[in-house]
């Protein structure tokens, strides 16, 4: 009986456990700032274009020089290497501006509309590629620059409907210069200057200028 009083006695005197504090918990976070960072992003994806103005205009001096200098070639094999060899240069152009605008507004360059207008714009790259092989093998070069200036403005039009207005329009003009080179075939290498070259400069332009670069 003493032991059991003396327990009672010990839980009774107990020091009561000390609760936190509304001090010392974590502060809840502030849905103002939630908000604000929301919007902030929305804001930048919004005006994201995923096509890089600056190095759009880069691209199209890169074709003029192309262009300038596959004209004055003697042979039409060696038209076509002046050309090829384009190629990668506007690839590793596209792909370094593409990181450069991305790292600029603070959005991963292969997701949201980045990686729609890849998706886009990769496939029909590949069918020109198998068909420039295609067509130079069967002796039809006058096909090649119809070929490639309806298969690039196509995966623009694409890759383009997950981004800017601007975008699919870019695609719209690139495929009316293909029509045309199919039914003017002797002006090829002026309607290539005139694709890749002049309309890649005139809305680069105009995507830096109203789309942050």
């Amino acid at each position: 009986m003493a032991r059991s009083r003396q327990h009672r006695v010990r839980r009774i005197h107990r020091p009561a456990r000390a609760w936190p504090t509304s001090a010392s918990r974590d502060p809840s976070p502030n849905p103002a700032d939630d908000l604000r960072f929301i919007r902030d992003t929305m804001e930048r994806s919004a005006s994201f274009t995923a096509v890089p103005g600056w190095g759009q205009v880069l691209l199209g001096l890169t074709a003029l020089a192309a262009a300038w200098l596959a004209s004055r070639q003697p042979t039409s094999a060696a038209w076509l290497k002046v050309w090829l060899g384009e190629a990668p240069v506007a690839a590793i152009i596209a792909i370094l501006s593409m990181r450069w605008k991305a790292n600029r507004r603070g959005l991963p360059l292969f997701s949201g509309p980045g990686s729609k207008v890849a998706l886009g714009l990769f496939p029909p790259l590949v069918a020109g590629a198998f068909l420039t092989f295609l067509l130079q093998r069967l002796g039809l070069g006058s096909a090649l620059a119809p070929a490639w200036l309806l298969l690039y403005g196509a995966g623009i039009i694409t890759g383009g409907a997950y981004s800017v207005s601007i975008v699919p329009v870019m695609g719209v003009c690139f495929m009316a210069t293909g029509v045309v080179a199919v039914v003017a075939p002797a002006w090829s290498n002026w309607l290539l200057a005139a694709g890749f070259g002049g309309l890649h400069i005139i809305f680069g332009l105009l995507i830096a200028r109203r789309h942050g670069g």
